[in-house]
């Protein structure tokens, strides 16, 4: 199992990148559209532009992670492209509710979201 350390530091990349791209596609849209350097231990998140799949792309020290997530039905919740914002920060936490269906800004649950009957 991956464990992020508790001080990570977690970038949304806010415009849509095309879900094609593998460790080195990602790596590169981390360095040029985030402006960041991965090997500093960032997690980076990339979504699609319908925002339907959703790529992680993390350095642990000894190599890359490329975590991926596709939505049977609905959207995950991300911000909206500006001008003046390419990325933006969130909290692990924030990260974990993002990737389990929580709408960020309203703090709920989406429709599209089922838990599993145990």
């Amino acid at each position: 199992m991956l464990a992020f350390p508790a001080a990570i530091r977690i970038y949304v990349a806010v415009e849509p990148v095309d879900m094609r791209k593998q460790y080195d596609g990602l790596w590169a849209a981390a360095q040029q559209h985030l402006g960041e350097d991965p090997k500093q231990g960032a997690v980076f998140c990339f979504t699609n532009k319908e925002r339907t799949r959703l790529k992680l792309l993390y350095w642990d020290g000894t190599g890359v992670w490329v975590l991926a997530k596709r939505l049977e039905e609905g959207r995950f919740s991300w911000p909206k492209p500006s001008e003046t914002k390419r990325k933006l920060a969130l909290a692990p936490e924030a990260l974990a509710l993002l990737v389990g269906g929580v709408e960020l800004k309203h703090g709920s649950l989406k429709p599209w979201y089922e838990r599993a009957e145990k």
